[in-house]
């Protein structure tokens, strides 16, 4: 295992134990799943400069769209819980009621 490989692993690991683990705000599991992101994008971008194919090339910048837009419809549900709930916090969100 390269140390390349390594590090990409585990800040995936560490994204994915912090989102499991610390359930107590949606910032910082949005924060986490940004961090997920941003590792497979990097892991993605390698990847495609090692295998050095030309029909892969695109597929880097789908998953940082992808990310964009993953990250804007989360805040857009944090700033849509904190002014309804008045807090962020998960404990206090109840799913049935509407």
């Amino acid at each position: 295992m390269t140390p390349t490989h390594f590090a990409l692993s585990s800040a995936f690991l560490l994204g994915l134990s912090g989102l499991a683990f610390n359930r107590t705000h949606l910032l910082s599991a949005l924060l986490c799943l940004e961090g997920m992101m941003l590792s497979l994008f990097v892991a993605l971008s390698i990847w495609t400069l090692q295998s050095s194919t030309t029909s892969a090339t695109a597929t880097p910048m789908f998953l940082l769209a992808f990310s964009a837009c993953e990250a804007s419809a989360g805040l857009a549900l944090l700033v849509a819980t904190a002014r309804t709930h008045g807090t962020d916090r998960l404990q206090s969100l109840n799913l049935l009621q509407c």
